[in-house]
């Protein structure tokens, strides 16, 4: 299993923690703000949240990190959320 993290702040200034994991080809989310306990999981990933991995997941593949079918599976899902829209 690949886990992968990344923070960033909320519109109210507030730090928000993001896990992303991928297992036997299925991606999972999770979040929370900092100052919360429990995590949310998130069953659809959001759109924003998909760019932002895609972009994690770029930089990881350019450094040879994570392998290329991570990032053309992350192309597809967000092609999938488009269309959902």
């Amino acid at each position: 299993m690949k886990k992968h993290e990344w923070r960033e702040t909320t519109d109210e200034g507030k730090i928000r923690l993001v896990t992303a994991t991928q297992h036997a080809g299925k991606w999972k989310l999770r979040s929370r703000l900092k100052s919360d306990t429990e995590w949310t999981q998130h069953p659809v990933i959001p759109l924003e949240d998909l760019e932002t991995l895609h972009e994690l997941i770029s930089n990881k593949y350019q450094r040879k990190r994570v392998p290329y079918e991570h990032v053309l599976e992350l192309d597809a899902l967000i092609e999938a959320a488009k269309a959902r829209k």
